[in-house]
C-alpha cells in the first residue's frame, strides 16, 4: 500500500513557520497584505475566499476581498487594478478565477504590477518563471514541490508526466520540475492514448478535472502520484485518481482531500510574505 502524501499535515507545519516570520516582520513594521477580487458568485470561489482569509488571519497575514458583481466590466475592473497597484500598503493583488464571460483575463493580469502579482501570473512574471529567475512561484505548483522535498522524493532525473496544461498548475509546474533536472511531459484530456504516456511516468501528476481519469492500469509498479484534480459530488470532493485501486500499486499518493489543496492555501500566503520582503528588503 502507498505511503499517503499528506498535505494537510505539511501545511499546517509550514504554516506555524510562516507565522513565525510575520510577527517577525511586523516588529520590524512590516505587515503583510494582500487583497483580493472576486466577481460574480461561484460557490467554489466563495469557498476558496473563506479558506484563504481565515489561514491569512491566522498567520497574521492582512486580507482584503473586493466582491464584485458579476456584471462588473472590464473597465471596472482595469480602475480598480490600478487602484491597488498604487496603493503602497498592498503587497499582493489576485484575481480569483474564474470570471465572468465578459471579463478580458490576460488584459487584466497584465495590469497588475508583477512586484504584487502574487499568482505568478503576470506576462514578465511568467517569463521570469520559465528563465528560472522568478521571485515569485505560483501556489500549486509551489505546494507540490514542497511536499515532494518533506517526504524527500527527489525528481532529478526522474519522468514527469503532468496532466493538464493551465497557466496556474500545468505550466508552470512543468517550469519548476525542469529547475529540478526532472525529465517533463506535458499531456491533457486531447492527448491521444494517454494511458501509453502515464504508465512511463515516475511521478505522475493529474491536474485535468476529471473524476476517476487515472485508473490503476495507466500507472506502472511504485511510481508516485499527485492528485491536483477536484471533482465535486455533491457535498463533497474527489480527485482525478481512483485511489482505491491505485494506491495499492504505487509508492506514495497524496489523497483528495487533504493533499494539494491544503498546500495550496498555504503556498499563497507564503508567496505575499515573499512579496512583502522583496518590497521591504528583507
Amino acid at each position: 500500500m502507498a505511503q499517503l502524501l499528506d498535505g494537510q499535515k505539511l501545511a499546517n507545519i509550514r504554516a506555524t513557520k510562516l507565522k513565525k516570520q510575520v510577527d517577525e516582520l511586523k516588529k520590524q513594521g512590516v505587515q503583510p497584505f494582500f487583497s483580493v477580487i472576486n466577481i460574480g458568485d461561484d460557490i467554489s470561489s466563495k469557498i476558496y475566499l473563506k479558506s484563504k482569509k481565515k489561514l491569512a488571519t491566522k498567520i497574521g497575514i492582512k486580507q482584503k476581498n473586493f466582491q464584485l458583481d458579476s456584471a462588473t466590466s472590464q473597465a471596472e475592473l482595469l480602475s480598480l487594478i490600478a487602484r491597488l497597484n498604487s496603493e503602497s500598503q498592498v503587497n499582493g493583488i489576485m484575481i480569483q478565477l474564474p470570471v465572468p464571460s465578459q471579463i478580458n483575463l490576460n488584459e487584466a493580469l497584465s495590469l497588475i504590477d508583477p512586484e504584487k502579482d502574487v499568482d505568478c501570473l503576470t506576462p514578465s512574471n511568467v517569463g521570469r518563471l520559465w528563465q528560472g529567475n522568478h521571485f515569485v512561484e505560483p501556489a500549486t505548483a509551489h505546494g507540490i514541490l514542497a511536499l515532494l522535498k518533506h517526504y524527500q522524493i527527489d525528481s532529478s532525473g526522474k519522468h514527469v508526466v503532468i496532466i493538464g496544461r493551465s497557466s496556474i498548475v500545468g505550466k508552470p509546474l512543468a517550469a519548476l520540475m525542469l529547475e529540478q533536472d526532472a525529465t517533463v511531459s506535458v499531456l491533457h484530456t486531447k492527448t491521444n492514448n494517454l494511458a501509453k504516456y502515464t504508465k512511463e511516468a515516475d511521478i505522475l501528476v493529474s491536474a485535468a478535472g476529471q473524476l476517476g481519469l487515472i485508473t490503476e492500469k495507466m500507472v506502472k509498479d511504485n511510481a508516485i502520484v499527485i492528485d491536483v484534480g477536484i471533482n465535486r459530488i455533491g457535498n463533497q470532493i474527489a480527485g482525478d485518481v481512483d485511489f482505491q485501486n491505485v494506491a495499492p500499486k504505487v509508492s506514495y499518493i497524496t489523497p483528495v482531500p487533504g493533499g494539494i489543496g491544503p498546500l495550496t492555501v498555504e503556498s499563497l500566503m507564503e508567496q505575499v510574505v515573499k512579496l512583502a520582503r522583496r518590497k521591504n528588503g528583507r
